[in-house]
């Protein structure tokens, strides 16, 4: 098998890195940002939210883009378009962009619904290239190097970014945020897809379809545990530095190196948690458990030690607790769309926008609604609530079954 293909799935790992340094930047940036600007953590969650909204809105339209225009295009123009967002983003509070407390939040929030918008691309566009790109018995292995991207991204923001913050300022940090996506928007200029592509099919009697493909119980059951997954992961995503900082009491730089080993973590655990699976397909399980084993046992377990990180008293000890919870989240990354893949057949950017838009439902509701039970229940019964969430989404894999016709060790391909 030709080597290319594959540095194209590390090109498209190296977008979703610079895609997730551009969408927690602001989780880090908030420390310093929120007194600044005069923004509460309520306030706060509202702009994490109003990213989410915008990126949810636009995953379906963005898939049928990759659809119809490829990976390459549509990636680069997306990764120029985070730039030049993240740049009006610094700029928040001079000028025109806000001259009081309620403007700066409202231009926070447009900006903050645009780059989602934007953002909306990175994953249906990296599923159209995985499917074209990679044969299915090594898609879920792929489907992990790209997804560890968010991993990567997201361990490297809060001890980069804090530098530059406390040595320049929050807008400095937020322009060093946008430097990553400027280097892929320019390699994707100058990259070229491979000429023969995998044939995206799972069944050859009768081949599915776009349309058939989302109305399979299975399908919207994959929708649905992709949503609570993304509930609980988002947590993480925009909260769990400024959890450690502003409730477990931990100094900024201190904070920022804490909340960066979920995500050092979250690198070895998405690829392993599609190598395993891919394994488990190929040997006795078969595709049905053998794509269902590890989201059952991620998504269970993580469950499990949010629950203990957020009872402990000790505050180390909740670090370590929340990693692991975060590292068995994104374990199942592969599994996922490797499932929606096979599901979908030749319409894998559309289903992917689909999917990818219900976790991001999902993660439109819990920024916003996180601090508002921690505010009225406490952070532990808000964390409490996103571990039972957790083990809901493994239990609905019970009824997720991929097509059997053509096993992805078996299906022919050309690369």
């Amino acid at each position: 098998m030709s080597a290319r293909p594959w540095r194209l799935v590390l090109l498209l790992c190296a977008t979703a890195t610079a895609s997730y340094l551009c969408r927690v930047n602001l989780s880090v940036a908030g420390a310093l940002l929120m007194p600044d600007l005069g923004l509460s953590q309520i306030e706060m969650g509202r702009v994490f939210s109003a990213f989410l909204l915008g990126y949810a809105l636009f995953q379906i339209p963005a898939g049928m883009l990759a659809d119809r225009w490829g990976s390459r295009r549509v990636l680069a123009l997306a990764a120029f378009a985070w730039v030049a967002v993240t740049a009006l983003m610094a700029a928040s509070g001079w000028g025109w962009l806000g001259r009081t407390s309620a403007g700066m939040l409202l231009v926070l929030l447009a900006l903050r619904f645009v780059i989602g918008a934007c953002e909306a691309p990175t994953f249906p566009a990296a599923a159209h290239g995985v499917a074209r790109w990679i044969p299915p018995a090594r898609q879920g292995r792929a489907n992990g190097i790209v997804i560890a991207g968010v991993g990567l991204g997201s361990a490297l923001a809060p001890p980069l970014l804090s530098v530059v913050m406390t040595r320049w300022g929050w807008r400095a940090a937020l322009l060093a945020s946008a430097l990553p996506a400027l280097a892929v928007a320019l390699a994707w200029l100058g990259m070229h897809e491979p000429q023969v592509a995998v044939i995206p099919t799972v069944s050859s009697s009768p081949p599915t379809t776009k349309r058939s493909s989302l109305k399979t119980l299975s399908f919207v059951l994959l929708t649905a545990s992709y949503t609570l997954q993304g509930y609980v992961g988002y947590i993480f995503v925009f909260w769990f530095y400024l959890y450690l900082v502003q409730e477990r009491h931990f100094d900024l730089l201190r904070g920022a190196a804490f909340s960066s080993l979920p995500w050092i973590l979250s690198i070895v655990s998405i690829p392993l948690g599609g190598i395993v699976s891919d394994r488990l397909v190929a040997g006795r399980l078969g595709l049905g458990w053998g794509r269902r084993a590890v989201p059952l046992f991620g998504l269970t377990f993580a469950g499990v030690f949010l629950a203990l990180g957020a009872q402990t008293e000790n505050a180390y000890a909740a670090v370590v607790y929340l990693t692991l919870a975060t590292a068995l989240v994104l374990s199942v990354e592969g599994p996922f769309w490797a499932t929606m893949m096979e599901i979908a057949g030749s319409g894998t950017g559309t289903a992917g926008g689909v999917m990818n838009m219900g976790t991001n439902v999902g993660g439109l509701v819990s920024p916003a609604l996180t601090p508002i039970l921690a505010a009225h229940l406490g952070w532990k019964n808000a964390l409490y609530v996103a571990a039972v969430i957790s083990v809901l989404g493994a239990s609905l894999w019970l009824g997720i079954t991929p097509p059997e016709s053509d096993s992805p060790s078996t299906q022919p391909h050309a690369v």
